[in-house]
């Protein structure tokens, strides 16, 4: 072993003590396993280093840079006396590994025996204090600063100022700011990026202009903003006079028109660019898949894998999925998988989350659970793909099942988990265990119901012809029903013939989404069924008065390895005389089948 030769060597050739250390250090600083770690550690215990001031805090990090903090923090317990280094080791340790609450109760401990913290410890607990929003804690930390002389340091400043920003305190930062006597870039662009946060742009851009100098992350900050509060041609102009734009920049600016909704200009900006990585292809095909444009996140793809020298990653592949779920592309959906499996991204619990619900979303169930059984590690995403997708395939005993399976697991269940099990419930007519799942949730779990839960429960009522139980638990819910609760109460009347309570909750969904044809189209069916025709034709003629029009119909189908949409009676199709044609030809050779169908049946 290494560590072992460098100890060894340096014994036989009495190589001094400070020499030792530092390749000491070199090595811990190697160590990739909680294994090589326990191996140089108990050489260095061997060699009478074990309490060495420079060896022991590269310890302590080595273990908190595998994520084994627990050892990380043995390691420092078994100092007696340690100086600054190996608390700042420790502290950053913990928030390496997002412990904030940690950092904060060493750091208390480190007071109170009156160790003296540096400049280097105060920003670390300060970042602490912000992510948990401790702003009293943090002002007294700020409080110390001033004492102990280090409020005009740069590097403590801008940390102060990032801490009174994140906690919408901009005027506490900005006397930070103006009492830090060396500002250098950093602190300028933390100021400015404060008041971004705080929607304030126009004084963010009065700061930038009078910024002595500005790199790079100060211009694209900048350009953030101002796509931040949605004024494109501002971020457009600022982006122009940049003066040395690198591939973050125009990645920021092409992020900036993709969520802003303007795909045109995204697409002309990347048409641009002068190069382009994976940042740059994901910003376009998930600005497309942001905005609905399926169709186009499956061409830029291919674009993608054809004419360029980037390869996918695993963002590239789950938008992909995504879009292939929602145009039902199975074929393509199924080359995506092969892609990942050959490209490293078998074991990729995102990618095949995202295969999970490709599947099931293309009604091909089987492979969706076939791709959850061989998931070496599974989150609770994946749980949740499962179980959602076999509730809403009618699968709901197997959804159950693998719900059971998930609590064995000592995977904890969330809110969606919750939507998939009552829904099972509701496929399967098992009005007591959904509540049974429904009052377990919010006692043994703590989660709040949400709309999606009140909306399981409506529906499992209203599938079991409860619709007066269902009438009376909306009556008792604290939200305000939405859409889909009435759409599926309305469902629900037209089968068991409760033209009352389709009417009323027809009246409740005007009042929600007055331009949706459908739940007007919905009422002519349920007077149509129960032979009211006087009451269809004067549902018809509110929906003519209103001006309200039933959407044409749209069919989506895979051909030559892409997604073909057709819609009734259009006329504005590029293939239209083509598509009307071959119709007129399957319909004559329906129509010539039908009639050999009835010779046969006379003879």
């Amino acid at each position: 072993m290494v560590v072992e030769r460098v100890f060894e060597d340096g014994a036989e050739e009495g190589e001094n003590t400070i020499g030792m250390e530092k390749m000491g250090v070199i090595q811990f600083r190697s160590c990739n396993t909680t294994n090589h770690i326990h191996q140089a550690q108990a050489l260095v215990t061997t060699h009478g280093f074990e309490h060495n001031r420079h060896i022991t805090p590269s310890l302590v990090s080595a273990c908190a840079e595998i994520k084994n903090i627990a050892h990380a923090r043995r390691v420092f317990d078994q100092i007696s006396d340690p100086n600054t280094a190996p608390w700042n080791a420790m502290f950053k340790g913990y928030i390496g590994n997002e412990m904030y609450l940690d950092v904060l109760i060493l750091f208390r401990r480190m007071i109170n025996i009156n160790v003296k913290p540096n400049y280097f410890t105060i920003p670390i607990v300060l970042k602490s204090c912000a992510k948990l929003s401790a702003l009293k804690d943090g002002e007294r930390l700020h409080c110390f600063v001033v004492k102990v002389g280090f409020k005009s340091n740069p590097f403590v400043g801008t940390t102060l100022i990032d801490m009174y920003c994140s906690g919408g305190i901009i005027s506490s930062a900005y006397k930070v700011f103006n009492e830090i006597s060396l500002r250098n870039v950093v602190t300028w662009t933390s100021m400015i990026r404060g008041y971004i946060s705080s929607g304030d742009i126009n004084s963010a851009r009065q700061l930038f202009n009078l910024a002595p100098e500005r790199d790079i992350v100060m211009w694209n900050t900048m350009v953030s903003g101002y796509i931040v509060s949605c004024n494109m041609n501002a971020a457009r102009e600022l982006f122009d006079v940049i003066p040395n734009r690198d591939l973050m920049s125009w990645n920021t600016l092409l992020n900036g028109y993709a969520n802003n909704g303007d795909m045109k200009g995204c697409k002309n900006l990347f048409d641009e660019m002068p190069e382009r990585n994976f940042f740059s292809w994901n910003a376009l095909i998930g600005g497309y898949a942001h905005n609905s444009q399926f169709m186009e996140v499956l061409d830029t793809f291919k674009t993608m894998l054809n004419e360029s020298n980037v390869q996918p990653n695993d963002a590239t592949l789950a938008i992909v999925l995504s879009a292939c779920s929602k145009l039902g592309a199975l074929e393509l959906g199924k080359w995506v998988h092969v892609y990942a499996q050959n490209n490293g991204y078998k074991d990729n619990t995102y990618i095949a989350n995202s295969l999970i619900d490709m599947y099931a979303k293309c009604g091909v169930i089987t492979n969706a659970i076939d791709v959850f059984r061989s998931m070496s590690k599974k989150d609770v995403i994946s749980w949740n793909s499962v179980i959602n997708a076999l509730a809403m395939h009618g699968h709901g005993s197997i959804a159950l099942k693998i719900f059971h399976e998930m609590k064995i697991s000592k995977q904890k269940p969330d809110g969606i988990t919750f939507i998939g099990v009552i829904c099972a419930c509701s496929h399967m007519g098992l009005v007591k265990d959904g509540f049974n799942h429904f009052n377990s949730m919010i006692n043994d779990y703590l989660i709040v119901p949400q709309m999606e839960h009140y909306g399981c429960m409506v529906d499992l009522l209203a599938r079991a012809g409860l619709i007066d139980e269902a009438m009376e638990f909306i009556t008792k819910m604290p939200l305000k029903p939405d859409n889909v609760i009435w759409t599926n109460l309305l469902s629900a009347s037209r089968i068991y013939k409760k033209i009352d309570v389709a009417e009323l909750c027809l009246e409740r969904l005007i009042e929600i989404e007055p331009d949706n044809p459908s739940n007007y189209v919905m009422l002519s069916n349920i007077y149509g069924d129960v032979k009211r025709w006087d009451d269809l034709a004067k549902s018809k003629v509110a929906m003519r008065n209103t001006g309200v029009k039933k959407l044409p119909g749209c069919s989506l189908i895979e051909v030559d390895d892409g997604v073909v949409e057709f819609y009734a009676f259009d006329e504005r199709h590029l293939k239209r005389e083509e598509i009307y044609s071959a119709l007129r030809g399957l319909m004559r050779l329906s129509k010539v089948e039908q009639v050999m169908e009835y010779e046969v049946g006379e003879n």
